[in-house]
């Protein structure tokens, strides 16, 4: 099913010659169907890649999704023109009265810097705080991740030795989550940061579960009671963004070491192996599916008076709504 985005956005040309089907506005509002609103608060430099990245996770599902992209007014990133923001981003000033079904915080290079010496922290903790009424379930990616553990249950961050840089093996901590769907028990993620966090940290937190770790640590952290999930990894990334990192680093005459379990006998002319792939899609479908679509509101206003912490029942999500009337279609064609 097709991913709701405007026409002119750089990431549809990429995403429509990758097969991902893009629907334009109209065409989706003759669609019998509430497409689910998923707000991406997008924190990276370089815009047009970080869209196209999660567009083409969030595009590879059955469901119709209709995205906002906001960006900080307290700090304009230097390589994205304003006229770019203008036309495909807006404020949080332009949405923080709407209600969404999901919310993306994607990661920042500001990991070396103290949480409240970060331009935006103030406007990023405001938006993190509005999306635990405003979004039924929120998605934190790298830095993300950590500053939201930082800010909502201060959970502290600590510097590697060693940048955490590669594709690494993880494992599976609670296997039956729904989260989990089709995972192998072993599998394979990039990361690329300086800090990480202690996992007897986490542990403290009652309503904090380690879902899953392995040789770069913690990996996902979640609050199952109030949808919130914690990625400290880059499933999202394209086969080329590590070797775009390391050649970066490299130019720059950084000592930097060559990504873990990324290159073929870690020769970096070689063509690098993609062994995260089916990870990334199964991630984000099951959040979509399990977390989103089969819980949320479908009266997504309904939220004013049932922030996500009060469960709604099922007859009133999407979910619902959408088999309740399939099931209406069969029964009148017998």
């Amino acid at each position: 099913m097709p991913i709701k985005i405007p026409s002119t956005l750089p990431a549809s040309q990429i995403l429509e010659s990758e097969n991902i089907f893009v629907m334009d506005t109209e065409r989706a509002y003759t669609q019998d169907i509430r497409p689910l609103k998923i707000l991406i608060l997008n924190l990276m430099p370089n815009k047009t890649v970080t869209e196209t990245q999660l567009l083409r996770l969030l595009g590879n599902t059955p469901l119709q999704i209709e995205v906002d992209f906001i960006y900080t007014e307290s700090y304009l990133p230097k390589h994205t023109s304003i006229q770019y923001l203008s036309q495909f981003y807006g404020t949080f000033e332009d949405v923080k009265d709407k209600y969404y079904d999901g919310f993306i915080i994607t990661g920042a290079p500001v990991e070396r810097m103290e949480y409240e010496e970060v331009a935006y922290w103030k406007e990023v903790c405001e938006i993190m705080d509005w999306s635990r009424k405003h979004a039924w379930s929120t998605f934190h990616i790298c830095w993300g991740a950590f500053a939201g553990l930082y800010h909502h249950y201060g959970i502290k961050k600590y510097y590697e030795p060693k940048k955490v840089f590669g594709v690494y093996k993880h494992h599976l901590n609670v296997k039956h989550e729904k989260l989990f769907r089709g995972f192998d028990d072993e599998f394979y993620v990039p990361h690329s940061r300086h800090i990480g966090m202690k996992r007897e940290d986490i542990e403290k937190v009652k309503d904090l579960t380690i879902m899953a770790e392995g040789d770069a640590g913690v990996y996902i952290v979640a609050n199952l009671k109030d949808n919130e999930f914690f990625i400290t990894g880059h499933a999202e990334y394209d086969p080329y963004s590590l070797k775009s990192e390391y050649d970066r680093d490299i130019k720059a005459g950084m000592d930097m070491h060559i990504p873990i379990n990324y290159y073929p006998d870690d020769d970096p002319t070689k063509e690098p192996i993609v062994r995260w792939r089916s990870v990334a899609n199964l991630l984000f479908n099951n959040w979509l599916n399990y977390y989103v679509y089969q819980e949320t509101p479908y009266d997504i206003d309904t939220l004013k008076q049932n922030p996500r912490r009060n469960k709604l029942d099922k007859e009133r999500s999407v979910y619902f709504y959408v088999f309740k009337k399939i099931a209406i279609i069969f029964s009148l064609c017998l």
